[in-house]
């Protein structure tokens, strides 16, 4: 895995005499794995360069861009980037998901025409874009490039991308600030969400990370997102790390400031430790053995549904302003609110009746012994209250003691609107976004290879296939049916009944479950759930939990003669119910019927009476 730095200044570009060492565009890294596949870690300024030496390789590309956030010095180089401009060039855009303007729309408003003479429309390649939550994904044709993605400290929505290849993992933290500002000092034992941090920097062979103060300068900066010095040589320390590249250098710091920095530094760790510079190139690949790297699950890709929609939050406040003041916080995405005493009793009813994705409380001046008795009772619950996140607001930032009973999360008092959102946001995010998504069946590269083969995915409806999927909701009762191809990162449908959507991502997709379970066993048997509200796989399923509001539903492999399942014909429902013996007969032939249409081949199946 080869690692590129193309651009390691924060905030803005700063390029002249002062900056001709370190470089003064703003964030962009270039990552290739072994077998070819390219990674580019935001598209700050930097990207330009990187774009005029892609494109003169004078070859089609095939890349992915991770961006840890749309604010614009991660974003500015889009514009600017010539491989975006050359037709059969192909990139796949990931960002975190939003709280309004989806990704592709935040894109397109830097370029429109006030500000740009070319609008995203008019980019030549082809441009796909998703938008992600925590959990994992992996990039290129092989899957080589296994991603994980972590909520960062940042007034926006940001994520960190943790990348392992080749048998080596790169972690790329940027616009990060330490969640207990006391950490920003370094030097301490890390809990709570600076823990988290740790842990997901662990063992890494390079640490890019945020370093744009020192400790000396962070009290002005307070609340502005970014990491310190200190801070991020202690959790790269306490992470085990091998290597720490310290980046989005403030642009008051030249280069002759930050080689003083450095090497103030340099003796105080064990970590080999530098500053980022534009133009340097490490190769960890050379380092350790190769692996293979695996997605890990759950799935990062955003589904298509909102993952906040359906989500409910309670919040228990001792001050009536604060309670109204965050609830006109949280308004929006769909979100349910309730309000609820400041009792532990009412607390744990209202989570028992409600069942929130998140619990907010506003502790007041009450005694920290009553916080630790409410924290007690909801945690007692069970499932609805052991993994309920409680974020606590206090004007207090000291989180000593708060893992022990309970709270997840601390909110400092003052904050601005646009920071609570984000910091709520975020726990809501890892909440509506916790289902178990299907595993990659075995042979995964083939199963693709004889499905696109096919020659079926993204055509024109054909009555055949309507017909098919309207005789199976007709005849097994149900509102929805379809004929779904599981494909790469999404199920498609080439024919449904009552469904208002063509597409979804594969992550909430239950057919990807049958696909899995047909792949694994060699057998056709079909994936029935008679009330997914009940099933932990799919109980917070975003089409369990929002629309379509599936209860049930029942899916048949579609498995060709080479072997391979490339789908379902699948029914569903909005309540429960069982598939009897009949019925799973009478799916059992429609979907060879399908087959049927789909290669010629005879149906195996006599027709059920």
């Amino acid at each position: 895995m080869q690692v590129r730095f193309y651009g390691t200044r924060g905030s803005l570009p700063i390029p002249g005499p002062r900056t001709v060492r370190y470089g003064g565009n703003t964030s962009c890294v270039a990552v290739r794995s072994a077998r070819g596949t390219l990674a580019i870690l935001d598209m700050g300024t930097g990207a330009y360069a990187l774009g005029q030496e892609l494109a003169a390789e004078g070859r089609p590309l095939r890349g992915h861009v991770l961006i840890t956030h749309t604010h614009w010095d991660h974003i500015q180089g889009v514009p600017f980037f010539a491989p975006f401009f050359t037709p059969g060039n192909e990139w796949d855009i990931y960002a975190p998901r939003g709280l309004g303007a989806s990704l592709r729309e935040t894109l397109s408003g830097q370029m429109q025409y006030s500000y740009f003479p070319v609008a995203l429309e008019q980019l030549g390649a082809t441009i796909r874009y998703h938008e992600l939550v925590e959990g994992g994904l992996a990039l290129g044709e092989d899957e080589d490039i296994a991603v994980t993605t972590h909520y960062l400290n940042h007034p926006a929505l940001t994520l960190g991308y943790r990348l392992a290849a080749d048998g080596a993992t790169l972690v790329y933290a940027l616009d990060h600030e330490p969640f207990c500002t006391e950490a920003a000092a370094g030097g301490r034992d890390f809990d709570g969400q600076d823990g988290r941090h740790v842990a997901f920097l662990r063992g890494a062979d390079l640490v890019i990370h945020d370093a744009q103060y020192t400790h000396a300068e962070y009290p002005s900066k307070v609340g502005w997102g970014h990491s310190t010095f200190e801070y991020a040589i202690a959790v790269a320390e306490a992470a085990g790390v091998r290597r720490l590249a310290l980046t989005h250098h403030d642009p008051q710091r030249d280069d002759d400031s930050l080689d003083a920095l450095v090497a103030r530094y340099q003796d105080t760790t064990s970590l080999v430790l530098f500053a980022a510079a534009e133009g340097e190139s490490i190769d960890l690949a050379a380092e350790r053995a190769a692996a293979p790297a695996a997605a890990p699950d759950p799935c990062a890709r955003e589904a298509v549904a909102s993952a906040l929609a359906a989500q409910s939050v309670l919040i228990a406040a001792a001050d009536p302003a604060q309670a109204a003041r965050l609830a006109e916080i949280l308004r929006g995405d769909g979100i349910a609110l309730h309000e609820v005493a400041l009792a532990a009793d009412a607390v744990a009813a209202a989570v028992a009746r409600h069942r929130p994705a998140l619990l907010v409380v506003e502790n007041g001046t009450e005694p920290a012994e009553r916080l630790a008795g409410l924290c007690g009772a909801v945690r007692a619950l069970g499932p609805a209250g052991r993994d309920l996140p409680v974020v606590l607001v206090s004007r207090s930032g000291d989180r000593r003691g708060d893992e022990a009973i309970g709270i997840s999360d601390r909110l400092v008092s003052p904050f601005t609107p646009s920071y609570a959102r984000t910091r709520l946001r975020a726990w809501l995010m890892r909440t509506a976004c916790r289902w178990a998504r299907a595993a990659k069946p075995p042979r995964e590269a083939a199963r693709l290879a004889a499905l696109h083969g096919l020659g079926l995915l993204d055509t024109p409806p054909e009555a055949r296939f309507d017909r098919l999927v309207a005789l199976a909701a007709e005849s097994l009762a149900v509102p929805y049916a379809a004929l779904s191809l599981v494909d790469r990162d999404r199920q498609w449908f080439k024919a449904s009944h009552g469904l208002p959507f063509r597409e979804t991502g594969r992550d909430v997709s239950l057919c990807a479950h049958a696909v899995a379970a047909s792949n694994r066993s060699g057998r056709g048997d079909p994936l029935v759930v008679p009330d997914a509200r009940l099933d932990e796989r799919f109980a917070d399923n975003p089409a369990v939990t929002g629309p379509p509001y599936l209860r049930f539903y029942a899916g048949q492999p579609l498995i060709l003669r080479d072997g391979h399942c490339i789908g379902t014909l699948c029914i569903a429902d909005t309540r429960p119910r069982m598939l009897d013996a009949e019925g799973e007969a009478r799916l059992r032939w429609l979907a060879d019927l399908a087959l049927h249409e789909i290669e010629g081949a005879p149906s195996a199946a006599a027709r059920p009476s």
